[in-house]
């Protein structure tokens, strides 16, 4: 499925508008449908619900390479250190450091780490298992 982040929640409310004519009153598609609308207007009109549930729905329709977000990109170990001891990092936010993966881990009072994880574009392509 392809993640739309700037959906237009009217226009989603009017194809299930139009859907929902398609079905009698009171049947499980009848409701399953005015659930939907009735979830979609609850959050339409405040912006923060709204991208709250835009996030979410970006999470369980992206698949998960996509999903994966990089928060910073540096040239150099230094440069990610320095950003590291600028304050400003936060536990698990990936990075990439000279083309490779980083995840920022918390140590309590030894600070915050940066700890290497492979991106998805570091491993090798996935291999089917042969039968």
């Amino acid at each position: 499925m392809t993640y739309n982040k700037n959906f237009d929640a009217n226009a989603v409310l009017r194809t299930m508008e139009d859907i929902s004519r398609r079905h009698t009153e009171k049947t499980p598609e009848d409701e399953a449908l005015r659930v939907c609308a009735t979830a979609l207007l609850y959050i339409r009109d405040d912006l923060k619900k709204l991208e709250e549930f835009r996030e979410f729905f970006r999470k369980i329709t992206t698949p998960a390479i996509e999903g994966v977000q990089v928060a910073h990109t540096f040239a150099t170990r230094e440069e990610a250190d320095a950003w590291l001891a600028g304050g400003t990092a936060k536990d698990g936010q990936l990075v990439r450091v000279a083309g490779q993966g980083f995840t920022v881990i918390d140590h309590g009072p030894k600070g915050l780490k940066l700890v290497r994880i492979p991106l998805p574009e570091e491993l090798p392509p996935h291999k089917p298992k042969s039968t």
